[in-house]
């Protein structure tokens, strides 16, 4: 069973619902779609690799609370960016650690009406008066990693408010405010603390114990809050409603920001650099969707400095060259031909992408066919590629950046959505490292530690990296919201936390939806091969343990661990089938 009291999460779902039927039939709510015998109904189907179905509308998240919420707003009529505000609003409460105001997002959107595919970047900037020395130490060497996360230096300026309310102006229909009453019942009544939060607080009780807001409210009594009681969080409720009754404003000009700036700059350990000028200037920029052909279908996602879609793109186009899908998941040689295009891909990543608006990112040439065919020859090989390395682009990057030396870890998370107006949503948001820079503000939020995804390093070889630290500059993120395409219509719409594995997570979906015919269900739960740098990760305890020695033969390093990926995927089809990874605690609820 993946959650510890169902009992609790009944008594949540009656706290968040509508409080009488009469109310519920006046909103022309269909109370069957959100009781707990759908839940567990929905939480069986996971268990038993079955797509949840619908006819009108699906939507899957990272928590059941979040999913819940969300389908009453599209029960209810609302679009696919409503239910998304309020399932993100949810989310900065019940995954905190994943998520929430005080980070950032990307947003990839189908415009039925358009018939377009609208990327919306809402990733963090760094702050004006940021030094691009910021995370080494008196002789320029790089910080530990950890010692550069916590506290107020590795802050950016948050985007995740101004993306809510910029994508809501765009494709908004539900009365503002309405998208925020369910958030701020649970947060002043209580929700369901999850074993996923509990465990990660476990994990964090030292460095959630540096600073006082932080520890009272994660650790009261010292104790790690318990997974599947009750809590409550008044602070991020009063947040809310300013967010309801002002708008994103409260966050960059009024008192939020205030609060925002001082829990940054006036902490004892690592105090950063941030100031009212960086939250004012902070825009929401709509860049142009990557897109790439696969088989017969074309994968849309982020451009930089997302380098999810521009990477995915080139494992895709190298490994459409070869047929896995008679090869099948089974076969060891499936999983060179996907490991080594990877490892080619994120050589090209660590040297060319970064934020277009600070580096010329060469794009075309890193997609052009000619490029992925010279690259593609390299896994004709029967054994591993011995030495990966950047390809060399005539183009006007190749002379003057190299690889970067960063770090990306897993905390983010991840919402697909359609709606009964034919709009699709694929958002990815993250505070980075669990729990953030573990500075919790008044406001009852944590802030971002999104500026340690930059390199570390300014330069390498007599070359300034291309993803180095620079006054208001966003940094290079794996997060890779997707939506696939067929004959212009959207069929699947998924995408993933997890980091800098998050590319190989959607590799590993979009193979097994495409080539290996799987359901939405089975794609989400694939077991995971991920090799980025030589050292082939597999999922222990899945057939993927077995070809370890055929691998190995093949002069692979071979490794066995644990994925927490969190695929959420939507298909498009006769009906909307829903699946959610089985690693996570999400639900599909659809209607």
């Amino acid at each position: 069973m993946l959650f510890p009291n169902l009992k609790l999460i009944f008594f949540l779902l009656i706290t968040i619902s509508y409080t009488a039927r009469s109310e519920q039939i006046s909103d022309k709510i269909n109370p069957e779609v959100f009781n707990i015998n759908t839940q567990n109904k929905n939480i069986k189907l996971k268990e038993e690799r079955k797509p949840v179905t619908s006819d009108n509308w699906m939507v899957v998240t990272a928590n059941p609370q979040a999913s819940v919420v969300a389908g009453k707003i599209l029960e209810k009529g609302g679009t696919a960016v409503d239910a998304m505000i309020s399932a993100q609003l949810v989310l900065g409460l019940v995954e905190p650690e994943s998520s929430g105001l005080g980070g950032g997002a990307f947003l990839v959107y189908f415009d039925n009406n358009k018939k377009e595919v609208i990327t919306l970047d809402g990733r963090e900037t760094a702050p004006l008066l940021v030094k691009e020395d910021l995370f080494q130490d008196s002789n320029g060497n790089p910080l530990k990693f950890f010692d550069a996360v916590v506290g107020g230096k590795s802050v950016g300026t948050p985007g995740t408010p101004a993306l809510l309310e910029e994508s809501y102006k765009r494709w908004g229909k539900t009365k503002w405010p309405l998208l925020f009453k369910d958030a701020i019942n649970l947060s002043k009544n209580g929700f369901v603390i999850s074993k996923k939060l509990s465990s990660s607080i476990t994990r964090s009780k030292n460095s959630l114990s540096k600073f006082k807001n932080t520890k009272k409210y994660f650790l009261p009594n010292n104790v790690p809050l318990r997974a599947g009681s009750i809590h409550i969080n008044k602070n991020y409720a009063d947040t809310l409603l300013a967010f309801a009754n002002s708008g994103a404003k409260v966050f960059y000009n009024g008192e939020i920001s205030n609060d925002i700036i001082s829990s940054v700059n006036n902490v004892k350990i690592n105090p950063g650099s941030l100031s009212h000028k960086d939250l004012l200037n902070y825009k929401v920029i709509e860049r142009k969707p990557v897109c790439s052909k696969y088989r017969n279908y074309e994968i849309c996602g982020m451009g930089p400095p997302s380098s999810g879609a521009l990477t995915i793109s080139q494992i895709l186009g190298m490994i459409e060259r070869y047929n896995i899908s008679e090869l099948g998941p089974n076969n060891p040689d499936t999983w060179r031909i996907i490991g080594d295009a990877s490892r080619l891909a994120f050589a090209d990543r660590d040297a060319y992408i970064a934020d277009t608006d600070f580096v010329y990112v060469p794009i075309k040439e890193l997609t052009d066919q000619t490029y992925i065919n010279k690259r593609a020859k390299f896994l004709n090989s029967k054994n591993k590629i011995e030495k990966v390395k950047a390809g060399n682009l005539i183009s006007k990057s190749s002379s003057s950046w190299n690889e970067d030396i960063s770090l990306e870890l897993p905390s983010t998370s991840h919402i697909s959505i359609v709606d009964k107006y034919g709009n699709a949503l694929s958002m990815t948001s993250t505070i980075e490292n669990g729990f953030g820079s573990r500075l919790m503000t008044n406001g009852g939020f944590l802030l971002n530690n999104e500026l340690t995804d930059f390199s570390f390093k300014s330069f390498k070889n007599g070359k300034k990296i291309a993803n180095n630290i620079a006054p208001g500059k966003r940094p290079r993120s794996s997060m890779a919201p997707t939506i696939i395409l067929k004959n212009n219509k959207p069929v699947y719409i998924l995408g993933s936390p997890g980091g800098s594995n998050i590319i190989g997570y959607v590799i590993n979906a979009v193979v097994s939806l495409i080539d290996w015919k799987m359901n939405v269900q089975e794609a989400a739960s694939i077991p995971h091969g991920i090799n980025k740098y030589g050292t082939y990760y597999l999922e222990k305890n899945t057939f993927l343990s077995e070809i370890r020695p055929s691998l190995e033969a093949m002069n692979y390093k071979v490794k066995l661990k644990e994925f927490s990926s969190g695929l959420n995927i939507i298909l498009i089809n006769d009906k909307l089938y829903g699946g959610s990874d089985h690693r996570r605690e999400g639900i599909a609820i659809g209607n």
